[in-house]
């Protein structure tokens, strides 16, 4: 069976996917094709009685989302080679058997997945947290299912070109992305978006939150909360802070910053970490809020000073260092990642997926590499973790509407 190109619409809060695919060999394969397609549905259309060499035929397939009033309308295109000739009445035979398969048959489908190699997009360069994490959870994949799980980067428009890889990917489970936070911000900060997050994406598991650090040059004469609110205040404009990129993790801790104590740093943004942390280390900039991963090597050398954590909870990777919020009650901005595929994606093979992602955090070497990036397990269902994001968009939203910030 081969399968062609998928591609994603939406109107009338219909999402569509156009599907071509080859049955040459059995009709196993017919049921396999349409049980892909979803778990709960309905054949809304059949092909016409005529048979043939290469014959196209069309099939509709409607999954409706209990939860919500949206529905995912599959149009296949069926196309049959000389071994597969059957009529009409065989084919609504045949449709009918694939949405009644008993539960027993979907667990023993989702337990032989996955039989090929799946890809974890990472929408960020090599050397990212994202992507540093994508790689550390593919290797504990692939060994758990037998199967290589590969990690490919597709860098851009803060992470949304890797977002809509793999919304627009076929629904099969054999590609995933690593989620960054930067997707709670980004629903807001571009307008024209393809996609809407949200409802586009199926999550997985979560799998953990990275503190970001207040952090300051050595030659500002700070060592807390207060004082650099204080000496902000005291000296307006002359205190700039650096970030990752407009909208980024490192961005979105500043301005809430400022919000919370009117403080008034100035924002300069970079391209990545890299940069950012180069200058900040050089005086260029003389406040950061980058994420525990960018930070700590550059705290353990002494070469920045760090103030706070700006999770609720403290780091044991920093300890003797406070949370903002032991200052700033309420304020919490923090790096969240985790594992999501597109909509439409099998539940058994999202639960399958939730269950490893959630063995591998219960490991003691993955549980050791999180914790050295200041890492705090987001363990629990993929409702957890898809609670998280709604949540997340919800609040930056809030901030970024409130800043009048725009994406570059």
């Amino acid at each position: 069976m081969g399968e062609g190109d998928q591609v994603r619409g939406h109107q009338d809060g219909v999402t569509r996917h156009l599907m071509t695919i080859d049955l040459t060999r059995d009709e196993i394969w017919f049921l396999k094709a349409l049980r892909a397609a979803g778990e709960r549905g309905r054949i809304v259309s059949a092909p016409s009685s005529r048979t043939g060499l290469a014959h196209l035929v069309e099939a509709r397939y409607v999954t409706e989302h209990p939860q919500s009033e949206r529905k995912t309308l599959y149009i296949i295109t069926f196309r049959f080679g000389s071994v597969m000739r059957f009529p009409r009445r065989k084919f609504l035979h045949l449709a009918a058997g694939a949405t009644a398969l008993p539960a027993v048959s979907r667990f023993a489908w989702a337990q032989s997945y996955p039989t090929r190699p799946v890809q974890i997009v990472v929408g960020f360069a090599a050397g990212s947290t994202s992507d540093i994490l994508a790689r550390l959870m593919a290797q504990w994949l692939s060994q758990r299912l037998g199967q290589q799980f590969i990690v490919e980067n597709r860098p851009g428009a803060g992470g949304n070109i890797g977002a809509e890889t793999v919304v627009k990917a076929a629904p099969d489970g054999y590609t995933l992305l690593m989620v960054p936070p930067a997707v709670a911000a980004n629903a807001t900060l571009y307008q024209h978006l393809n996609f809407n997050f949200l409802h586009d994406i199926a999550p997985i598991a979560g799998v953990v939150r990275v503190p970001n650090v207040v952090e300051v040059n050595p030659s500002v004469p700070v060592k807390t909360i207060p004082e650099l609110i204080a000496y902000a205040k005291a000296n307006p404009g002359k205190l700039s802070f650096a970030s990752a990129g407009i909208g980024t993790a490192s961005h979105l801790a500043g301005q809430l910053f400022n919000t919370m104590t009117g403080a008034s740093l100035q924002h300069v943004p970079y391209r990545g970490d890299g940069p950012a942390m180069a200058d900040l280390i050089a005086g260029q900039v003389q406040v950061g809020f980058a994420t525990m991963t960018a930070s700590i090597g550059h705290i353990r050398a002494g070469q920045l000073r760090p103030l706070a954590v700006t999770t609720i909870k403290r780091s044991d990777a920093l300890p003797g260092i406070p949370s903002v919020s032991d200052f700033l009650p309420g304020y919490e901005a923090s790096s969240w990642f985790g594992i999501a595929a597109p909509q439409g994606t099998p539940p058994e093979i999202i639960e399958r997926l939730n269950r490893e992602t959630n063995a591998g955090l219960a490991d003691s070497t993955i549980d050791a590499r999180l914790a050295d990036m200041g890492g705090m397990l987001l363990t629990g269902s993929p409702a957890d973790f898809g609670r998280l994001i709604a949540d997340e968009t919800q609040k930056w939203s809030k901030v970024i509407r409130g800043a009048g910030i725009k994406a570059e």
